[in-house]
This record gives C-alpha cells, structure tokens and sequence, in this order.
C-alpha cells in the first residue's frame, strides 16, 4: 500500500503535462572554480550557487586556510560568473573573522526585490564540531545574515540572528548547506526559507528544520523540524497546490536512501518523513532545486551507498514520485553540491569533485536539457 506521501505525489504528477526530457552527455561544459591551494587556502568546502535577477552565477564556498577540516581558520568566499558559468572572475573574501570559522553559505534571492540574503554560522577556530554537541565548547555554534544589493558584489556586516532561529537547548547548527528558496505561489508566496539542521542537547539527537522570512530577510523566524531525528543536512524545494518538500541526508544506515518530508503550511510543519528507496546515499550532503517552467524537480548527490564517488544529477517530472532519468558528472571522488536553474534549456551544478578525494576542486557543470 503506499503511503499518503506517495499518493500526494502520484496526484501531482498526473496533474501536469509530462515532458520527457534526456541529458546529454557530450554537450555538458565542466570549469573549475575554486581549486585546492588557490589564494593560499588549503581547501575549499560547502558548495552553494544562485543565479541573480540580472543573470549573474554566484559561487559561493567556505575556504579553509590551514586544513580541510571543518573546524579553524574557516571564511566565505565568492566568485561571479556573467556568462553562465563558461568562465569565473576573481575570489571575493565575504567574511573572514580572524581564526575563527565563518561557514555554511547558503543564498536566497529575493526575486521582487534581487536582493540576495546569505545565512551563515560561526564559531569559534578552536570549537570542534564534537566539543559543541557535547556541551563543553567555550563558545557556540551561532546564527548570521548577510545581505547584498548589487548582485554579490558587495556585502552588508555579518548581523547575529541566532536568538531568532536557534532553541537554548540545541546545540550544533548548520544552514543549508546549499541554497534556499523564495516562495513562488500559494498563500506563502514571497517567503524565503531555507533548510537547516540542529542537534539537541540532551538527547545528542538529529533533526532538520527550516527557517523563514515574509518581510524580505529583515526578520527570521524558526520553522517546523521533522518529527523523527536521524536526519541533517537539507535542501527544500517547491511543489504546485502549495507543497514543499525537505530532502534530507540521512544517518540511519539500515537503509541507505535520502530521507524526505513535507510541508502544507509553508514550513511550519513537516510530515510523512520517509526514505526515498531510489535516491541512494554514502551518508552526505545533496541538492534538491525545482524548475518551475518545465515543471521539473532536480536532485545531485554522490550517487553510491557506501562511497562519496559518482557525482548524479536526476530529474522526475512527476514532483518526485519517480526518478527515471540520470547523467554521472563524474565517475570518481565526489561530495557536496548544489543545484541552480539557468534557464528552459539547460541547469547548472556546482559540485565538490577530485582524483584522489573529493576535496580537490569545486567545479560548475553546465548540463543542457534535451527534449525527446
């Protein structure tokens, strides 16, 4: 029998017109964008990627001075690119605060306004992720906001939202990692929100959750989590009759699939919490985007139970009920990603890839949608 969940997505993929749409191959374009050792930063992690009002790419990425550890000397970093990705211009430091780790870019655009709002956490170089969850870090694992009005080329100071969107007794935060989202229809239409993560202090238990915004970023609110734990890091993604959808990186390793959950209220509530048994995982981070024109929805990850390898984008037509469609960006070491719509005929990924590791570089690929 299938669940509700299913259901809701079966009745929303015979509501619309199918497409069938293939990848082609030969016709993607792959540029590094931020490479190992670059501007003397020892690695580059956490990928992030929006498209601006006037078409600019923005890259986004945590640069890590001294180590590939999540942990030290950690800022944010940008690179633009004015011709979708074929090419990038220089670094941009965002943030960078000392020895201290400045991290988890994830980008909103305000379509009515452009403005784009980036959130972000902080702690302190010297607070390990295990010394936060534990309690006995000197400081915490914070909340900011960042804000630009000229398509990224300049920010606003880094603004503490932490009170805002984070309980007293949570403990590990994490925004995103990825993009968020601006609602495009419904009785919620105009709020961005975006996929987050938390740990609970007593019970060291793991939740996703989201948080909100219905005056353009001004102020945040703290969104619905999901009602059973096991799952981190999420990206959220729009369905039509008012839906969104929460893809989840998923820690219970008796089924190595994505966890999934939905909202019928903007955010403040998720349920049917599920694995998705055709989305497989290594237990990482993943990208989930919708293409409203083509009534599409896009997902990346490491497609692999037990490997970070075999970076995959698929696409379903039916809002997620199906996946029948698949291309490999790249067969070796691959981990986060992040998804952006570029226009009706193609999309663009921006993905953690290497030889050796999957830390290597960050690359854009360019992937054109061919209609059958």
């Amino acid at each position: 029998m299938r669940s509700g969940f299913s259901m809701i997505l079966l009745l929303l993929g015979l509501c619309i017109v199918s497409v069938d749409r293939t990848f082609s191959q030969a016709q993607i374009v792959q540029t590094t964008v931020f490479s190992k050792g670059e501007q003397g930063y020892h690695t580059f992690r956490i990928p992030a990627i929006i498209k601006t009002s006037g078409g600019v790419l923005l890259a986004f990425a945590e640069g890590r001075k001294s180590a590939r550890a999540d942990y030290g000397d950690i800022d944010l970093v940008l690179k633009r690119s004015n011709d979708m990705g074929m090419s990038w211009g220089p670094l941009q430091l965002i943030w960078n605060d000392n020895q201290n780790t400045c991290g988890n870019p994830a980008p909103i655009l305000d379509e009515k306004t452009g403005k784009i709002t980036l959130l972000t956490t902080w702690n302190l170089g010297t607070d390990k992720e295990h010394l936060i969850i534990e309690g006995t870090s000197q400081d915490t694992r914070r909340v900011f906001v960042l804000e630009s009005k000229d398509e990224g080329t300049s920010w606003s100071a880094p603004l503490e939202i932490t009170e805002q969107v984070k309980k007293d007794d949570w403990t590990w935060y994490a925004t995103g990692p990825g993009s968020g989202l601006q609602i495009g229809r419904g009785p919620h239409a105009g709020r961005l929100i975006l996929g987050c993560d938390h740990i609970e202090a007593e019970s060291k238990k793991y939740y996703s959750h989201v948080i909100y915004s219905d005056d353009g970023g001004k102020k945040w609110t703290l969104g619905g989590s999901t009602p059973q734990d096991q799952v981190n890091e999420c990206e959220v993604a729009e369905l039509p009759q008012g839906l969104l959808m929460l893809n989840m990186r998923n820690y219970n390793r008796s089924k190595k699939y994505r966890q999934t959950a939905i909202s019928r209220d903007g955010g403040l509530q998720w349920s049917d919490q599920k694995h998705d048994g055709q989305l497989v995982e290594p237990r990482c981070q993943a990208s989930l985007q919708t293409h409203r024109d083509l009534k599409l929805l896009l997902f990346s990850n490491p497609a692999d139970k037990n490997e970070r390898i075999k970076m995959t984008l698929q696409f379903s037509s039916d809002w997620g009920y199906s996946w029948p469609t698949s291309v490999v960006l790249h067969e070796g070491p691959a981990a986060y990603s992040d998804i952006v719509i570029l226009d009706e005929a193609n999309v663009g990924c921006l993905y953690e890839k290497g030889e050796q590791n999957p830390y290597e570089e960050i690359v854009f690929a360019k992937v054109p949608l061919n209609r059958n």
